[in-house]
């Protein structure tokens, strides 16, 4: 089969996929199915679920029984209530696989979750964030310089990948020339690879990880404190002994890892994609670099790269007229959020002067907020500042392949060819 008619296929099943879920009886829709993520529909059901029934009840999917919110303010109010609605019991719509069962940070409740988010905290202030700006901008730099010119390539592969990993590396002081490694575990976790995979195969990967972080940790923690993420885990008073319990060191580090990749990586794609869709919007930044910063905004706006997040009710709460129970799942859909047209005029459009970009909620909203949130930012500003001195145009040329997930929206595959001013 070639390029084109490969093309022509996946185009017309995503129409078929889009259809679905704008046609189906709005209390069968089952949104969290990676189906409407892969093929690029999740937007526009989402957006469907937002005018219909903005707190819908899905009563059965293979994720079980959940709750969905895509109204902005009814997320943000919800981030905010931790009394009613708790972090504890998971974070995604999906469930672990079998035999998985990490502890992590995030899907914790204060005041645990304060005193872990803590430890970490002040390698991403944003001062400190600062300071890195020079190294980001001279790998950036180097990895523009290698692209092939006149030739197609995977963008995802040869710039937004390796850009994150570089920098997830020196984030956790990991070996350099494995850095690929860190890769490989965010896309099993996130992909869903790892959940379909036999049970020897997810405990052979998942020893992996935790091997290689267990043997960095104890070097740090016997060498004088650092600034990197791992030897401050190991120097805090409240996280010390983490090492202690394997799971939750893992679960940590996984929450890391994916915090630190899938965000800016897959923003660094979006970007990209969204200025081909909107050529005018490419235009207008050719010429007015300065609109750089809000740019950046405005990508994580209308990528919203991590699709969700998920509470758990923990007593019966009356929310939008509908009436959640003690135990349910209520996932909160970012990406609906960040469309949400009473807000975000004409959400579903890329608009790099956007006034009021900034108040997406990508990064989350309240206690949870992505700490990585400066360091995704300054990444996204710095290799579109680097592009723009380079290339007139990034041209995209096909349709990406999508990350089969409901919880990272991202991709997987993107070929391009990148155009030298003349």
């Amino acid at each position: 089969m070639s390029a084109g008619q490969s093309t022509e296929k996946s185009v017309r099943l995503s129409g078929d996929v889009l259809q679905r879920g704008l046609t189906l009886p709005i209390e069968a829709i089952d949104v969290a199915d990676p189906e409407y993520f892969e093929h690029d529909a999740a937007p526009q059901v989402l957006d469907r679920l937002r005018r219909e029934a903005p707190v819908h009840f899905c009563p059965t999917s293979e994720n079980g029984s959940y709750w969905s919110i895509t109204r902005y303010e009814d997320i943000r109010n919800i981030e905010l209530d931790v009394p009613r609605f708790s972090s504890a019991d998971g974070i995604t719509v999906n469930q672990p696989p079998s035999g998985v069962q990490l502890s992590m940070f995030i899907a914790m409740d204060p005041p645990r979750h304060d005193e872990q988010r803590r430890a970490i905290l002040p390698v991403l202030q944003p001062k400190n964030v600062r300071r890195m700006e020079d190294t980001i901008r001279t790998r950036a730099a180097a990895i523009l310089d290698s692209l092939p010119v006149g030739e197609s390539f995977d963008w995802v592969d040869r710039v937004s990948i390796e850009l994150t990993t570089q920098m997830l590396a020196t984030l956790f002081d990991f070996p350099f020339e494995e850095r690929r490694r860190l890769t490989r575990w965010s896309d099993l976790i996130t992909s869903g690879v790892l959940r379909d995979s036999p049970e020897d195969v997810r405990r052979k990967e998942l020893e992996g990880c935790l091997a290689a972080f267990q043997s960095l940790w104890n070097e740090k923690a016997k060498s004088a404190p650092g600034h990197d993420l791992i030897s401050m885990l190991a120097h805090a008073p409240a996280t010390r002994d983490m090492n202690t319990r394997p799971f939750e060191l893992l679960g940590n580090v996984i929450l890391l890892i994916v915090g630190g990749n899938d965000t800016t990586r897959n923003s660094i794609t979006g970007g990209v994609l969204a200025l081909n869709r909107a050529p005018e919007q490419y235009d207008k930044l050719r010429r007015d670099p300065s609109l750089v910063t809000n740019m950046v905004s405005e990508i994580i706006r209308w990528q919203t790269p991590l699709a969700h997040m998920r509470r758990t009710a923990t007593q019966d709460v009356q929310w939008g007229g509908q009436k959640i129970r003690a135990g349910e799942k209520v996932v909160l859909w970012y990406l609906a959020a960040n469309r949400d047209e009473a807000v975000f005029e004409n959400g579903g459009e890329f608009d790099i002067e956007r006034p009021n970009a900034r108040h997406h909620i990508a990064f989350g909203f309240g206690a949870h907020r992505c700490i990585g949130a400066h360091l995704a930012e300054l990444q996204l500003r710095v290799v579109w500042e680097e592009i723009l001195k380079r290339f007139e145009y990034v041209e995209v040329m096909e349709e990406p392949t999508r990350t089969r997930s409901s919880f990272v929206r991202g991709y997987t595959h993107m070929p391009v060819r990148v155009h030298p001013y003349k």
